[in-house]
């Protein structure tokens, strides 16, 4: 029977309109058509009325051979898809919802999205005629309910003044299933994706029409959301039909899904656990999708952790870190998910679990993407590349994705080059410092104001008492004889405890303190081996610390920016413990800082204004090797000689992401005029918890601190514990984050941490 047989003569339509029935249904029932007919004018028709128009009895004695997939379906004019990058207006949303206009314009968006169902429903069945025939038959049904309801939206618009086609429209759902290669392609991609999602958005938006008082949208959208749980049940019957039955259905759909589709297109704005629930999906499937997060538009940055390229800059290719050390990274491996924006990808060796990115979902923290190998990502677009630290081993895990990136980002050997490793150098550091504290006293010395018998050297301690000397800052050697007399003046000085530092390596570590009259053999022998070894050594008064601090910053093309301050505890070897953070932390100094100082309010803002001029400073030296990225500067307050405190503005700078810029970003997930501490947790600490392993840390810390979130839109912890790192897994070590709403418990529990 030819298509053309199938439509009724002006004449014939005339004769039948006494009957007062439908012509076209009655004749349908009279010459059934050809499923594969019926598919062709549904997927090739330019108009409206062919392509919605139900079929009456159809038959699928000759489906024919496979069709290739055109390049698009065929439209009528106004509903072609929108060129790739013109715009077609913002989503929108539940804004302005109450506006007639706007419902119109969502309507239109969810039409489109119908329509384009149907015509993939119709795709699929040209493309895979020797596909089972009880899953023809099932998509036939699918596809007539596709129909209704493209025709239901229509009819929904009309009364919103909004004709279909008169907004632009996006073809994305052609592009990300229409090159399907099996019928497995299809429920995964269609019934299992975004069908499945749309068991989210119908629903929500129900709710929303109902709000509004828009019943009759809301019964629609009611109607819809009923038919989308059996489509997504149809589609999940045939899915466990086809996969690999060792495979669990998440496993098997992750695999299934090809790039750009991903999980993270199979949900909405909120899960809707209830339906998927009814439609069949298993409780592990709806917990995996819960946390799933992949990039839905936006080109992601990629983010790795990888804390020990200092050590590897110093110790170079021959570079293996100990047991101890790889087990930190492994138990921290997922901390830079806390700076990821959402969209964006942390490479891991092995993804956290589903329980405890619940919890972290739970406690209101965005969920970037976890990859577990880069290579998959080899033929994805991408932002940036931020490795915690850019060295020797950032650049060779990232060297197949470089060209990847933007054009405007940069080139491996500009990321990292020996003038930037400089910076990695304590001995950099130290010279940066003395070279701007007498910059700054050339610049600032007024001879006129100062008493006579003063010399010039002492002006800056005479201004700013609260200032280091230039004498308390380091100076870097690289022979056993500097070392010695860098030690013998600093003693001359009357600094008798010295300490002596590799000038790169771990903090903490690769030190010495000389607290005898005498340097000993052994330190003698500790020196030799430095700088034999092509190191050079720090050596620097050992300092009664006070306080620790720390200023974030990120080197941007447009120049240096503060990202935040915050306060630092170290234990008594000078490795890291903790970090916190105050009310307004991103743009004050820290007010507990200025209180262990001592200072007046005047004297408060002068520090302040110092620590401009040291970012300026830097500023100027970070362009002239074009480093950019995190880069964060350890200071302290100490108890001097006499008694009297001072602040050493820069210990050391660090080129790379630092723990206290972690804390900086964890801020952004607390309440206002709230405290933070974060804290690394090891083995030792556990004990002085009265715990015998971290879950039991954990499990403890949780029942007497639950978190509470405070705000509607963007819920944010007002006070609580959290686990920024799996317990179950850690072996060496917990990251954890603790939030006060009072200063009278973040000050007890901080200082219970010095003590």
């Amino acid at each position: 029977m030819s298509r053309a047989g199938t439509w009724l003569n002006d004449e014939c339509v005339s004769l039948l309109k006494p009957i007062g029935s439908r012509p076209v249904e009655i004749f349908a029932t009279v010459l059934p058509m050809e499923l594969r007919e019926f598919a062709e004018r549904v997927l090739f028709a330019t108009t409206l009325e062919e392509k919605l128009q139900p079929p009456g009895v159809i038959t699928d004695e000759r489906p024919g051979s496979a069709l290739v997939t055109p390049d698009a379906p065929g439209r009528p004019r106004g509903l072609n898809f929108k060129i790739t990058g013109t715009s077609r207006g913002e989503f929108p949303g539940t804004r302005h919802l109450e506006q007639n206009h706007e419902r119109g314009r969502l309507l239109h968006f969810f039409a489109n999205h119908e329509l384009l169902a149907t015509e993939l429903m119709a795709l699929v069945l040209l493309k895979f005629p020797d596909a089972p025939t009880a899953f023809r038959k099932g998509v036939l049904e699918t596809l007539k309910d596709e129909q209704e309801h493209t025709r239901l939206y229509m009819e929904r618009m009309k009364s919103c003044d909004i004709e279909f086609g008169s907004i632009p429209v996006s073809g994305y759902f052609w592009r990300a299933v229409s090159g399907m290669e099996s019928p497995m392609d299809y429920v995964a991609g269609l019934s299992l994706t975004f069908e499945q999602a749309n068991l989210d958005f119908a629903r929500h938006f129900s709710s929303c029409f109902a709000d509004i008082g828009d019943a009759e949208s809301a019964k629609l959208l009611q109607k819809i959301y009923r038919d989308e749980i059996g489509h997504v049940a149809y589609g999940l019957k045939w899915f466990r039909r086809w996969k690999n039955p060792t495979e669990s259905d998440w496993e098997a759909f992750c695999r299934q899904l090809k790039f750009p589709l991903s999980p993270a297109r199979a949900k909405g704005l909120s899960l809707n656990v209830e339906g998927r629930r009814a439609a069949g999906l298993p409780q592990e499937f709806i917990e995996n999708l819960s946390v799933f997060s992949q990039s839905k538009g936006r080109t992601p940055t990629v983010f790795v952790f990888n804390p020990l390229t200092e050590a590897r800059i110093a110790g170079g290719k021959g570079f293996s870190p100990i047991k101890h050390q790889a087990q930190i990274v492994r138990d921290l491996t997922n901390l830079p998910q806390f700076l990821c924006r959402q969209d964006d990808i942390l490479l891991v060796e092995q993804r956290p679990s589903v329980h405890f990115l619940s919890g972290l979902k739970e406690a209101g923290f965005t969920l970037p993407e976890f990859a577990e190998s880069i290579t998959p990502l080899v033929e994805r677009k991408i932002g940036a590349l931020r490795p915690w630290a850019w060295g020797p081993d950032s650049v060779a895990l990232f060297e197949p994705l470089f060209s990847n990136l933007k054009e405007q980002q940069r080139a491996p050997e500009v990321c990292f080059n020996d003038r930037i490793s400089a910076l990695y150098s304590k001995g950099w550091s130290a010279a940066f410092l003395r070279n701007f504290l007498c910059r700054r006293r050339r610049e600032k010395s007024d001879f006129q104001e100062l008493p006579p018998h003063m010399p010039t050297p002492d002006v800056v301690a005479y201004k700013e008492s609260w200032l280091c000397s230039e004498a308390e800052i380091g100076v870097a050697v690289n022979s056993i004889d500097a070392a010695l007399k860098a030690v013998a003046t600093i003693r001359s000085r009357g600094h008798h405890k010295v300490v002596l530092k590799e000038s790169i390596g771990v903090a903490g570590r690769n030190s010495i303190r000389l607290l005898e009259p005498d340097v000993l053999d052994k330190q003698k022998r500790w020196i030799a081996n430095a700088v034999d070894s092509g190191r050079e050594v720090v050596v620097e008064p050992w300092l009664e610390r006070v306080m620790d601090f720390s200023a974030q910053l990120e080197m941007t093309p447009a120049g240096l920016k503060l990202c935040g301050y915050t306060g630092l505890i170290n234990d008594s070897k000078g490795q890291f413990q903790a970090n916190w953070a105050e009310p307004k932390h991103h743009r004050s100094f820290p007010a507990t800082v200025l209180s262990s100082l001592g200072v007046t309010p005047r004297a408060g803002n002068e520090i302040q204004l110092f620590f401009a001029e040291l970012f300026a400073s830097l500023d100027r030296e970070l362009r002239l090797v074009d480093f950019l990225g995190p880069l964060g500067i350890d200071c302290f307050v100490y108890r001097d000689v006499s008694g009297a405190m001072r602040l050493k503005p820069v210990v050391e700078i660090n080129p790379r992401y630092t723990m206290g810029r972690l804390t900086v970003e964890l801020m952004k997930n607390v309440y206002q005029g709230c405290y933070g501490l974060f804290r690394l947790v090891n083995r030792p600490a556990l004990k002085s918890e009265g715990c015998n392993d971290f879950q039991s840390f954990a499990a403890k810390l949780r029942e007497k601190f639950p978190v509470v979130l405070e705000g509607s839109t963007h819920p944010r912890i007002r006070e609580g514990f959290v686990c920024l790192t799996d317990p179950e897994q850690a072996e060496v070590c917990l990251a954890t984050f603790q939030v006060f709403c009072d200063q009278s418990s973040f000050q007890l529990n901080r200082m219970g941490m010095t003590t």
